[in-house]
Order: C-alpha cells, then sequence, then structure tokens
C-alpha cells in the first residue's frame, strides 16, 4: 500500500508540467523497475505529449525497460517521443526492436533517423539482415541512413549491396556505400563501365 501510494505521487510529479520534478521522479520510478511499469503503461497511450514523452523518458532510465513499449513508442505521432524512444534503444539495443527502427529510418524527423541508425549500430550484426531486406523499399532518406548504419556495422553480407549502390545518383548514397567498403578494407577506385 506504501509503495503504491509513493508510485502515485511520483506519477503525479512525473506529469506535473514541472521539469525539475518530473525527472527527479522519472529517476526513481526508472529505480523502481518492473515494479513501476503498470503504473507507467496508462501514461504512454495518454493524448498528452508531455505525459508520453517522460514515460517513455522513465523506461529508458530503467535497467530492464520494456522493449515492446519502447518499440511502440518508435510509432508515436510525436516526433519528440519518437526521439526519446530511439534513444532509448541506444542505451538498451534489442535485436527485436531492429525491424521498427529501420522503419524509423525513413523517419520526418532527422533526429529519430539519426538516433534510429545509433540503435541499430548498438544492436550490431543482428541488424543487418532487417537493414539489408529494407533497402530496396524505402525512401531516399531511408536509403541514406540505412546505407550510413550499413557503413558503420562493417558487415561482410553489405558488400554487394554496397557496390550496387556506389553506381546511384545520389552523392550521399555513393558517399555511405564508399565508406562501408573502406571499413571493410575493400577501398578500391570503382569505374562506371563505359
Amino acid at each position: 500500500m506504501k509503495s503504491q501510494l509513493l508510485q502515485e505521487k511520483l506519477l503525479a510529479e512525473l506529469t506535473s508540467g514541472d521539469e525539475a520534478r518530473a525527472e527527479a521522479a522519472a529517476l526513481q520510478l526508472a529505480e523502481a523497475g518492473e515494479r513501476a511499469l503498470h503504473a507507467l503503461e496508462p501514461i504512454l497511450d495518454s493524448e498528452d505529449l508531455d505525459h508520453r514523452w517522460w514515460a517513455v523518458r522513465t523506461l529508458g532510465q530503467m535497467d530492464a525497460p520494456r522493449i515492446d513499449w519502447l518499440v511502440k513508442a518508435l510509432g508515436d505521432g510525436s516526433g519528440e517521443v519518437r526521439a526519446a524512444a530511439a534513444l532509448a534503444l541506444v542505451t538498451h539495443p534489442a535485436e527485436e526492436a531492429a525491424p521498427a527502427l529501420v522503419e524509423a529510418l525513413q523517419d520526418e524527423d532527422s533526429i529519430v533517423a539519426i538516433l534510429a541508425v545509433n540503435a541499430l549500430i548498438a544492436i550490431g550484426q543482428a541488424a543487418v539482415p532487417a537493414l539489408l531486406d529494407a533497402f530496396p523499399s524505402m525512401n531516399q532518406r531511408g536509403r541514406i541512413q540505412n546505407m550510413r548504419a550499413l557503413a558503420e556495422l562493417r558487415d561482410h553480407r553489405a558488400i554487394r549491396l554496397m557496390v550496387k549502390t556506389i553506381e546511384e545518383d545520389s552523392a550521399m548514397l555513393r558517399y555511405w556505400a564508399e565508406a562501408g567498403l573502406e571499413r571493410l578494407g575493400l577501398n578500391m577506385v570503382y569505374v562506371k563501365p563505359e
């Protein structure tokens, strides 16, 4: 009963609109870990953007957050909430988040896309299949971020795609494809046949 009252008080602080109080509450709720999850769940679906952001921020501070909740937050209507979710996944890399993070590479908010790249890099080699599968159907923004992630991951499975991408018209795509090949030790001069 006492812990429930404390959680209710912390939730009130978290949603108070006062940043200092909310931050202190977020840290305390994060320390409570799994015990605080049931209290955070309804806030994740709040109509108030600020409440959703603080809920995701709190999840990101936990030692073992609910990855599925962070993945769901990647689809939030607010770029701020999506960015908070992507940042949380940078510090809590999870292979099951890879498909949603790959989708986030196309986000209209460039901060979300960049954080998604960082989260995919944190996941490591396990993210490569999702990146390779998604590349052909992505928008141009997403393809550039996808290639950036592949370049950073230095996985030999991406060589064929990198070589093919060098022939594309986009200077940014060519840059990341060439950077990826160089990081794989395959730096050579590529000449398009006449």
